[in-house]
Parts: structure tokens; C-alpha cells; sequence
């Protein structure tokens, strides 16, 4: 499965969940609703991955954690706030890298639509 075709199912997914529960839910609550939805769509989902950062030599480990990683190619990042910011956006990325991925979803549930809150953040290797 190609990340594009991965990104379709996750939007869908996520579109599923917000209507099915709409804003103003914990993070956590949106995790576990998408977590549960992409499984069904019988993908392989890995939830709070930890996430090193290599310096020189030396592997730290930073507290860094991928929310969801699906088939280990795509990194979504979960989110539930008034605002998406540029924070959020530099998390993302940083997560990218660290990873080795190109694909990742910037989702923040707590919008009216949930197209509203999806954000393809593509890391140019």
C-alpha cells in the first residue's frame, strides 16, 4: 500500500470519527476512536511509538512519541485545540525526520468540519 493510498483511508477514518463524536473531546478519546477505525480498515497501526534522537554517536532518548504510525510509513499527529500553530507544524516535521518518513497527518478534531482540521504535511527527504 503506497502512502497516498494510506492517507485516503486515514482521512476517511478521521472524518468518521469527528462525525461519529464531534469537537471538544480529549486527545487521548480522538486517538483511540482513530486508532480503532483504521484497524478496521486492516491496516497496521503502532500507537505511541517512541521516537530517539541520534546525535553524533549517542541515541537519547528524548520523550519524543508518534501518536499513531500506520504500516510504519505514515505518522499522524493527534490533536484537539482552538488553533492549529506553528508548533504544531514544526512537531510534525521534527517527527518526520526522526522517523524517515515523508507522509504525515497534522488531524486537530476540535473544529466544526473535519476537513477543517486535516493537515498533509509531506517531508521532502
Amino acid at each position: 500500500m503506497t502512502e497516498n493510498q494510506i492517507g485516503d483511508a486515514i482521512v476517511r477514518a478521521a472524518i468518521r470519527v469527528h462525525r461519529n463524536t464531534g469537537p471538544g473531546l480529549l486527545e487521548s478519546t480522538y486517538q483511540a476512536c482513530l486508532e480503532y477505525e483504521l484497524k478496521r480498515s486492516a491496516l497496521f497501526i503502532e500507537k505511541e511509538v517512541a521516537l530517539p534522537v541520534v546525535y553524533e554517536d549517542v541515541k537519547l532518548e528524548c520523550g519524543y512519541r508518534i501518536d499513531l504510525w500506520v504500516e510504519q510509513k505514515v505518522v499522524i499527529e493527534v490533536k484537539s485545540v482552538e488553533a492549529m500553530n506553528d508548533i504544531h507544524m514544526a512537531q510534525i516535521l521534527t517527527y518526520l525526520k526522526l522517523s524517515g518518513n515523508k507522509l504525515g497527518y497534522l488531524l486537530n478534531f476540535n473544529v466544526p468540519m473535519m476537513k477543517e482540521g486535516i493537515r498533509r504535511v509531506v517531508n521532502n527527504l
